[in-house]
């Protein structure tokens, strides 16, 4: 058993970071959906901000107006230990994770607490892989970062289409993305820190390659791809060099259904050239800006923190990520999609990741985990349920 099922946990799940953009829209999303008994609480540095939340929820579900309010900060280590200790499930929504992040996943691993986040910044992943792994693995904790946008489309799409491939050949998977929709000023943080630390990113990544153990008798990579037009999407693909597709290659390490050698690649799917060259020109630009201190600042006092567009634009906002899976004479399209990436879904996928860990009979793992790894079927069938659609669009 692990030490998050024993008697003296008081909540169930914990949101920290409620009363941000992404936070707030995950509080309404477990007012509404939580399950009947569900304890659950919002944790912030900020009493007032929760107390008025707390308010808004109650018009959600009357009986939101007894949800616990727990203060701590994400850089005080005794605070959030003290929440960690007191949760099975600890959610959190705060970034840059780089900055803000550290101290809620060694507590997290150290309590033997289930941990889910939002995070696209790899050298945050990775660090926590180096420093935090093995201790989450002796406790029984479940490290789950990328619970959102950022990567489950891609991680549970490349899973749901794998599993529809035979079985002990290679495989190859492509994900191509489409979108419209817009940022908050938290998202706008988090991706121009990542951005801007370069360096720090790439001797992660070596330092994690020193620690992590290597695939014996198989292969599991997630490259980038050159740029091309898809025949099978009818669009200019657009590499990605997210963190997404090493996400899905440390899926197809850790199970053996991907097969004995499995590579995925990640692109944007974008219907017309002058667009997509335009799309490059615009990342390289920012990109470039990110790494001169006080042009990334400039980006990032353009939309504050908390700041994030209105009801009426996200509800008008979309994704879909489609799939072309190939192996053993086997091609199968598949598709998942929704509304809003960046917020609303988000706020559900990090929602439904939580109460997954939670409440339903789940593989026994532990350690740093990706979604397909720790909840696979069980969080698929939550999103479907919630509505994001998982389909096969085409077999053969």
């Amino acid at each position: 058993m692990n030490s998050q099922d024993t008697p003296e946990r008081t909540y169930d799940v914990v949101l920290f970071g409620a009363t941000g953009f992404v936070g707030t829209l995950t509080a309404e999303y477990l007012a509404a959906h939580a399950p009947a008994g569900c304890r659950w609480a919002l944790a912030g540095r900020d009493t007032g901000k929760l107390e008025r939340l707390r308010e808004r929820l109650a018009a959600i579900d009357p009986a939101c107006a007894k949800i616990p309010l727990l203060r701590a900060d994400a850089t005080d280590p005794a605070s959030v230990r003290e929440i960690a200790s007191s949760t099975r499930v600890l959610a959190t929504t705060v970034g840059p994770y780089v900055w803000y992040g550290a101290e809620l996943v060694a507590a997290c691993a150290a309590s033997g607490t289930d941990y889910v986040d939002l995070t696209g910044e790899p050298e945050f992943v990775d660090r926590t892989y180096v420093e935090h792994d093995a201790r989450a693995r002796e406790t029984g904790a479940r490290l789950v970062h990328a619970c959102g946008f950022d990567s489950i489309p891609a991680d549970l799409g490349a899973y749901f289409t794998v599993r529809r491939l035979p079985e002990g050949v290679p495989l190859k998977v492509d994900g191509f993305m489409r979108g419209g929709g817009l940022f908050s000023g938290g998202t706008l943080a988090s991706a121009l820190t990542a951005l801007g630390r370069g360096p720090q990113t790439l001797a992660a990544a070596r330092e994690r390659r020193l620690h992590e153990p290597r695939l014996l008798g198989r292969r599991a990579r997630g490259p980038v791809g050159a740029p091309r037009f898809s025949r099978e999407t009818g669009t200019w693909a657009l590499p990605l060099p997210t963190l997404d597709p090493r996400i899905v290659a440390r899926s197809a390490a850790a199970l053996d259904r991907y097969g004995p050698d499995f590579r995925y690649r990640h692109y944007a799917s974008v219907a017309h050239l002058p667009v997509a060259l335009g799309g490059v020109a615009a990342v390289g630009a920012v990109a470039a800006l990110a790494q001169v201190p006080p042009a990334r600042r400039w980006l990032m006092d353009r939309w504050e923190p908390g700041q994030g567009p209105d009801a009426e634009r996200r509800a008008r906002s979309w994704f879909s990520v489609r799939f072309v899976g190939e192996g053993g004479g086997h091609r199968v399209l598949t598709e998942v999609s929704g509304g809003d990436p960046g917020y609303g879904e988000t706020a559900k996928m990090l929602a439904e990741s939580a109460l997954c860990l939670a409440y339903d009979d789940l593989p026994d793992t532990a350690g740093q985990l990706t979604t397909a790894v720790a909840m696979g079927d069980a969080l698929i069938e939550r999103l479907q349920a919630a509505g994001i659609r998982f389909r096969v669009a085409h077999e053969r």
